[in-house]
């Protein structure tokens, strides 16, 4: 037993690796992208730079669970090594793209390495006992902080690579990129020895028979949320925060990297955690964390302007005189609060401001419960960048812990289609990295919030746990169909 776990935590180590480099090829466009329209060396519109942005996304999504399928029939040692070395042949092509349409397919081409998430989740589970499956899946995942060393390290290479040519530098970098990829093709296919999970003498028709279980959905829910939105903040905190917070792009690239490595690099600890308290208890904690999290930070940005408490006439008179402290009303006096100074940042909890404004003239005549001075109230809050960056790491950490949660289920429910459902399961997770900046997008149009992408994530959440909480309700009940009798029952004689 102790040699095979040797062998498998080698396997890990190289799958672990293996998957670093996809994911940070995957989110090459998000930074190469920028890059090349900051510059003006493509004159891309907003519209054809997010498809850019989106089109590695949508086919290693896509292609996920063709792969997971290949890889529960052949192994991953043979898909993995073709994969690695394929997807580094558009990003050699790169080199010499000079419109858009080239451009564009050899990003559609290059993403299928996204699929490798797929292929290692099958290949890893392959190698382990159900006890270690939570960890050994938790350590996996961690290769999805390839992201964050993109961000990180990307945009200083592109500085240095086109330091001498400025219009042509950028071409070394996917090189770079696709000679690290035939680099880890080669220790595949020289050093990993293949392993297949058992009873694989099945139809194509008979592997895809999980698909019509609900319960792959349900899951794939999950991962939409603690995947596919973090792929998508993954791209959106960019301009969140320098359209927000009037950050630097080099500060905002920073922000959105503490967003990133942390939800990577935890996704093992939420495997230990699946192992010790199982992958359901996690989800819950996951689940009601983001519910809470996204609800905080779905407050935006804001300066409210409201009526305040104003002053009106006791009786009829005429206004002798008014100045900034009072309106003197034939004898009587009314005292006015001025306008104080408003400062430009406030603190971290909410602030009010209140004042009056006077709308009569000297020598008016007013009439008994006439306005005098309107009141005026302005509420700020500041949404501060650190609280705000506080809690968007906070939520990319408990949807780190989710990744692993998520796929701790599928060897217990699916253990001889680990390929196929998790090839499902991640690709309903990638189309949410996908579509998830588009219709951030389309909801900061409709109502000019940029908290409206945190209000979309509130109610994945809570469609979640209520979806979670309905089967684990329904399963109490098919398990033990006295209890709800009992329980009935006992509170009936209460009543």
């Amino acid at each position: 037993m102790d040699a095979n776990l040797s062998s498998a935590h080698k396997i890990l180590v190289l799958n672990t690796l293996a998957f670093t480099i996809c994911f940070a090829c995957w989110t090459l466009n998000g930074v190469l992208v920028t890059y090349l329209v900051d510059n003006n060396i493509f004159n891309w519109s907003v519209v054809e730079t997010g498809w850019l942005l989106g089109i590695p996304i949508l086919t290693g999504s896509i292609m996920r669970l063709p792969l997971g399928i290949l890889t529960d029939k052949y192994g991953g040692k043979p898909v993995f090594s073709a994969l690695l070395l394929l997807c580094s042949v558009p990003l050699f092509l790169l080199y010499f793209a000079d419109s858009y349409w080239i451009y564009f397919l050899l990003s559609a081409l290059f993403g299928m390495i996204g699929t490798g998430f797929a292929v290692g989740i099958a290949f890893t589970s392959a190698w382990y006992p159900k006890e270690w499956q939570g960890r050994a899946l938790g350590v996996f995942g961690m290769g999805n902080a390839g992201a964050a060393l993109t961000t990180f390290f990307a945009p200083t290479l592109l500085n240095y690579l086109s330091a001498e040519d400025p219009e042509n530098g950028w071409r070394m970098l996917p090189i770079l990129y696709g000679i690290t990829l035939v680099i880890i093709g080669c220790i595949f296919l020289l050093f990993v020895k293949n392993k297949k999970v058992t009873a694989q003498n099945k139809s194509t028709k008979q592997l895809l028979e999980p698909l019509s279980n609900m319960r792959v959905w349900r899951f794939g829910l999950y991962y939409f949320l603690v995947f596919g939105l973090f792929v998508a903040f993954s791209q959106w905190l960019m301009p969140y925060y320098v359209s927000v917070y009037k950050t630097s792009l080099v500060l905002g690239g920073l922000l959105a990297s503490a967003f990133s490595l942390p939800s990577g690099v935890i996704r093992a600890f939420g495997g230990y955690l699946s192992d010790k308290f199982g992958a359901r208890k996690v989800m819950y904690w996951v689940l009601y964390s983001s519910l809470i999290l996204s609800g905080l930070l779905m407050l935006p940005k804001m300066e409210i302007l409201t009526p305040g408490k104003g002053i009106t006439a006791k009786k009829t008179g005429i206004v002798k005189s008014f100045g900034n402290e009072k309106i003197i009303l034939d004898n009587a006096e009314f005292a006015i609060s001025a306008k104080p100074e408003i400062p430009q940042q406030t603190s971290v909890l909410p602030e009010s401001f209140s004042w009056q404004e006077i709308l009569v003239k000297q020598n008016e005549r007013v009439q008994k419960k006439q306005l005098l001075a309107q009141g005026v109230t302005l509420i700020k809050f500041e949404a501060h960048i650190w609280v705000f960056s506080i809690l968007v790491i906070l939520i990319g950490i408990m949807w780190g812990i989710g990744k692993a949660a998520v796929y701790k289920h599928i060897p217990e429910y699916f253990p001889n289609e680990v390929g196929v459902v998790g090839g499902m399961v991640g690709l309903i997770g990638g189309l949410g990295g996908f579509i998830g900046p588009i219709l951030f997008g389309y909801l900061l149009d409709f109502s000019g919030l940029w908290t409206s992408s945190w209000i979309f994530v509130f109610l994945i959440s809570a469609i979640s746990l209520f979806w979670m909480n309905q089967v684990i309700k329904k399963m109490t009940y098919n398990a033990a169909p006295h209890l709800k009798d009992r329980i009935e029952h006992v509170n009936n004689n209460k009543d």
